[in-house]
């Protein structure tokens, strides 16, 4: 029943009223043609059910192509959603070596392009989503709002109706700040401004070359991204000096599990990190907790201000921020979230994923029932539903859509029949407090995939980045 000043009118009537009489719904809007968000529009596809996908970018997957040149750690077997493949290869697309490890770019041209474009017009790009909201209904309005469509506006002033909404608009143009205390560092804004600070993985060792050879790089963070960028710079001749910092009170965690990790690459990406650590080649700065960047004309001070209060410094020439990301949910704003405050992520889903409990792909299977709002028919899924948890993998993704998929198919049998198997790191914490050793300073990476790998393309066992089922 919706309420109003004048009576009640029901459900039905309601979408008569916005439809008209026996007029079709609008169709499920996917936000996002990356991994994930393709992977999705395949599941409606397959099922039958009407969608139209919005890409903010200009071409499908902008963000993975920011890091196109990025070796994802996970090979082509584990970076292919089982209903996107299905489609392809009906339309008769060969699929790529499945124990090849691709880079961003040829993610995108050998899997992500075709299927876009079997998806046809129904993917729009240079469609930016400014705001979401239901029909004539704000936040506070209860009584009908789950028989009207969503509003979608979008950043041109253009307004779409949704009947569902899959939110997989990533975290990639949302990074963690350097500070270290989740607060902006002193200067920090200033020092982006004067272009002394990049975010995650340059092009290190191709269009952006110039930046950094042959000047003293800092590199902060403890994650895939950071390792990836650190055995880039690795690759600069000897003139180009590497600092690492990190707030833990050492690199375990970063270096992995080695010959134990299911994906080696994975494991391999640790091991060169700690070889060029071990040489010297990169040095180490623990306990670092990024305070203060001040400018000292063309060079930056970097300064560290620890809980107890005791600083240290460097003085670099540029500095790689590799600290991760959070979710931007500013869209949603006059919708029903329920959101844990602490991850950021869902309330259910918030203990399966918590990172100071799940270090080593112990993250069980999750689907529709955990990345269900108060708000029926919203559902963030990808990186993104995992809020600031750095855990998140492709593969993880493509088991929430298909899940979320079945939901709106009404096949609820399948939608909670969720399974994932996920490649062990072979790195595990043996208590809390190791666990949360290990969680200090921990950077994400890029949504997309399993895990990515550095770049030296000609270099067969390159490895580097993150992703998703891949990063």
């Amino acid at each position: 029943m919706s309420d109003g000043c004048c009576g009640t009118t029901t459900s039905l009537e309601l979408e008569e009223i916005v439809y008209g009489p026996g007029a079709g719904k609008p169709p499920v809007v996917v936000i996002g043609a990356g991994p994930v968000g393709l992977a999705a529009a395949a599941h409606l596809a397959e099922r039958g059910i009407d969608f139209l996908v919005l890409e903010a970018g200009e071409q499908v997957a902008a963000s993975v192509a920011r890091w196109g040149h990025v070796r994802v750690f996970s090979p082509w077997k584990y970076d292919i959603d089982a209903a996107a493949r299905r489609l392809l290869e009906a339309a008769g697309w060969d699929a790529p070596d499945p124990e090849w490890l691709p880079t961003g770019a040829e993610l995108i041209d050998g899997y992500l392009a075709p299927l876009a474009r079997l998806l046809g017009d129904r993917v729009r790009l240079g469609a930016t989503v400014a705001a979401i909201g239901r029909l004539g209904y704000d936040r506070v309005r209860t009584h009908g709002r789950e028989g009207v469509p969503f509003l979608i506006r979008l950043a041109d002033g253009e307004e779409l109706q949704a009947r569902a909404i899959i939110d997989a608009s990533g975290t990639y143009t949302t990074p963690n700040v350097l500070g270290a205390g989740g607060l902006p560092a002193h200067g920090e804004a200033q020092a982006i401004a004067d272009g002394l600070v990049d975010h995650a993985l340059p092009d290190v060792l191709g269009a952006d070359r110039d930046r950094y050879q042959g000047r003293h790089v800092l590199v902060v963070g403890a994650g895939h991204s950071a390792a990836t960028t650190l055995l880039a710079l690795a690759g600069l001749p000897a003139d180009t000096r590497i600092t690492w910092a990190i707030r833990a009170s050492g690199a375990a965690r970063t270096y992995g599990g080695g010959t134990a990790d299911a994906l080696p690459a994975r494991g391999a990406l640790g091991t060169r990190l700690r070889a060029h650590v071990d040489s010297g080649r990169i040095r180490l700065l623990t306990g670092f907790f990024t305070h203060t960047l001040r400018r000292d004309g063309e060079r930056i001070i970097v300064i560290s201000r620890d809980p107890s209060g005791f600083e240290q410094s460097v003085v670099v020439d540029r500095v790689i921020a590799a600290t991760g990301y959070r979710p931007d949910h500013s869209i949603a704003a006059e919708l029903r979230l329920d959101l844990d405050p602490i991850l950021g992520s869902t309330r259910a889903l918030a203990p399966l994923i918590d990172p100071n409990a799940h270090s080593c792909g112990t993250v069980p299977a999750h689907g529709v029932e955990e990345l269900t709002h108060p708000e029926p028919g919203y559902y963030a899924v990808g990186v993104k539903s995992y809020g600031r948890a750095p855990t998140f993998l492709m593969a993880t993704g493509y088991e929430q859509v298909r899940s979320v998929v079945a939901a709106l198919a009404g096949d609820w049998q399948a939608a909670r029949q969720v399974r994932l198997d996920l490649p062990e790191t072979g790195v595990c914490s043996s208590s809390a407090a190791e666990a949360q050793e290990q969680r200090v300073g921990l950077a994400t990476g890029i949504s997309g995939g399993l895990s990515a790998t550095p770049l030296p393309l000609a270099t067969a066992n390159a490895t580097g980045a993150e992703g998703g089922c891949c990063g």
